[in-house]
């Protein structure tokens, strides 16, 4: 175009017109650009990181369980209140103090065992005491028969010239006191033997009775509960009430568990995986392991346990399956309950073309699409993908490396 063939008010229009359509697109590309700040990302050659994520918790992996008086029910008692209890999340060394129980029904038994036992030990010394007298007397009583049988012998003996009546006598009555010590050396042994049982009796009867006095001594010992090991205390549930354990609650004879000493060296994320993801889940797959409480932290562990039946979730129709985490390392700041993030890598797919899946546009099932850069404006661009994790997708044609995309649905 030749401006000097227009006139001057033509070309004047003509120059109005070119600023105006200047300031127009200058306006349509600022607004486009602030309403549309577009997202880009690069197609990048790498492993393709296939990942199950799902939150856990820790727990030890081996613990030792604190445990009340064990001989609470044999004593007759079927629950004991906590007296005294340390703080759960004390660190203790083995024989530390733990908690005390209330001993008011135990001191009661005590003190009735201790009464049963003076009873039957008064009853012991006035049978020892008995049979010494009666035996004493069945002796004197043989001392005396043999004397009688020695007396009648010498009778007999000093009445040999007397007339045969008289020597007849005398010969019975040796007869007489021989056959009367016979008979009482009978009857000596046969009381013996009776006061012998007697003895055993009552002895029987004290030994019951001290092993029951002993056994609530010792039993009243372990009322005060001290730590079989060193770890720090977690207290576990009550069976009735569903509460920790506390002051003021009460361990149950069928039950006496306290606390939970668990060894904080060798530790687990236990975490649940819902039946369409068990399958990939398998025992030896790598994990990676975040602390909710310390993100800047970042663990290695190993799936060690797939559950093979699943369990019904709270409140819900769905079902999962409890899987165990093994964490390759050990830190001080682990706490039996934190709160974990688990990125089980359960496949890798070796130097793929990688985008965000993000960047990846359906209209159906089957066919994809991305909005790929160019040098004005973007291209909609037909995609065959790959495999797919949960933040990428492997494109196997219609991109190559470095190509750049948008993670913004271009409007047509």
């Amino acid at each position: 175009m030749n401006i000097k063939r227009f006139s001057s008010t033509q070309r004047k229009w003509i120059i109005i017109t070119s600023i105006l359509l200047l300031v127009t697109t200058i306006y349509i590309v600022k607004k486009s650009s602030a309403k549309d700040p577009w997202i880009l990302a690069t197609v990048e050659n790498k492993d393709l990181i296939i990942t199950v994520e799902t939150t856990g918790e820790l727990d030890a992996l081996n613990s030792v369980k604190i445990k009340g008086p064990d001989g609470m029910r044999k004593a007759g008692i079927w629950q004991a209140k906590i007296n005294r209890l340390i703080t759960e999340g004390t660190v203790v060394k083995k024989g530390d103090f733990i908690a005390e129980l209330d001993k008011s029904d135990l001191s009661d038994q005590i003190k009735n065992a201790m009464d049963d036992l003076t009873q039957v030990e008064s009853q012991m010394i006035q049978q020892r005491l008995d049979t010494t007298l009666n035996l004493r007397q069945e002796r004197d009583n043989i001392l005396n028969k043999k004397y009688q049988v020695e007396e009648s012998k010498i009778k007999l003996e000093q009445s040999a010239y007397e007339p045969p009546a008289t020597i007849k006598q005398a010969k019975m009555n040796v007869e007489k006191n021989i056959r009367s010590l016979k008979q009482a050396k009978n009857a000596y042994s046969i009381k013996k033997k009776q006061m012998a049982a007697k003895m055993q009796q009552i002895a029987s009867k004290y030994s019951k009775k001290k092993r029951r006095y002993d056994f609530l001594i010792e039993l009243e010992k372990q009322f005060t509960i001290m730590a079989p090991e060193d770890g720090m205390v977690i207290y576990d549930k009550d069976d009735w009430t569903g509460q920790k354990v506390k002051e003021g609650s009460s361990i149950h004879g069928f039950n006496p568990i306290v606390a939970t000493l668990p060894d904080l060296s060798r530790m687990v994320s236990k975490t649940y995986i819902n039946e369409v993801d068990i399958r990939k889940i398998e025992v030896g797959q790598k994990v990676e392991i975040g602390l909710d409480a310390f993100p800047e932290k970042s663990y290695q562990g190993e799936v060690t346990k797939v559950a093979n039946v699943g369990e019904q979730k709270p409140n819900s129709d769905a079902k999962v399956f409890e899987v165990e985490i093994t964490i390759n390392h050990s830190d001080p700041i682990f706490r039996p309950s934190m709160t974990t993030s688990n990125k089980i890598i359960t496949k890798t797919v070796r130097t793929q073309n990688i985008i965000p899946i993000e960047a990846l546009f359906t209209d159906n099932d089957s066919s994809y699409y991305v909005f790929q850069k160019k040098s004005f404006g973007f291209e909609k661009k037909s995609v065959e993908i790959g495999e797919m994790s949960e933040q990428d997708v492997a494109i196997i044609s219609g991109l190559e490396t470095d190509d750049i995309v948008s993670l913004n649905k271009i409007e047509e």
